[in-house]
């Protein structure tokens, strides 16, 4: 017999949850998309990947469709890794970044905003490869928890909230960005 440990030496309301399914993410919203896909008898890589896709749309400074998605899967015989990081073009090189942006210290300087800091983006390419492998739904079923709250709207998270207004004095003179999330000049956070 295992026995459990229940004193915990960090101060935490939360408490361990024994479950033969659960789903843990970030915000409600997507571990309820994660339910669901085991409500419809789907499997971990389906609530997985309903959770990942719904992550996208109320935490998308976390985890966005623009992101990359890593795996580790056991199958109950075999242990599976995928790695879905997006591909950068060959000519990416620290010569190149040295000559377009310069150095400081010997160090190539990365830009922080434009086209050479985008990346293929690899996060559903990633969830199509495990849908493919281990899913059991349709691959439809899994995004429509993510679908159906974009229609529907939700709060903004407060993790959303501060990065949100965090980026704010950054890209505000960014084309069109003041119009879309600085609306009447100001972000929906709340002052700090």
């Amino acid at each position: 017999m295992i026995f459990f440990n229940w004193s915990n030496p960090y101060s935490t309301p939360r408490l361990p949850v024994f479950a033969r399914n659960i789903v843990s993410t970030s915000h409600p919203l997507a571990a309820q998309a994660g339910l669901r896909m085991l409500w419809k008898r789907g499997n971990a890589i389906d609530a997985a990947i309903a959770a990942a896709a719904a992550i996208t749309v109320v935490e998308p400074v976390s985890n966005g469709l623009g992101s990359d998605c890593f795996a580790l899967v056991w199958d109950g015989k075999k242990l599976h890794g995928l790695n879905s990081s997006g591909v950068a073009p060959v000519a990416w090189n620290l010569d190149y970044f040295k000559r377009k942006y310069g150095e400081n210290n010997g160090l190539a300087i990365q830009p922080k905003r434009a086209w050479d800091t985008v990346a293929v983006p690899g996060a559903v390419a990633g969830w199509e490869e495990l849908h493919a492998k281990f899913g059991k739904l349709p691959f439809a079923d899994l995004m429509a928890p993510a679908i159906e709250i974009a229609e529907r709207g939700h709060a903004v998270a407060t993790i959303v909230q501060r990065k949100w207004a965090a980026a704010v004095p950054e890209l505000r003179n960014q084309p069109g960005f003041a119009d879309t999330f600085v609306p009447h000049g100001r972000t929906a956070a709340r002052p700090t």
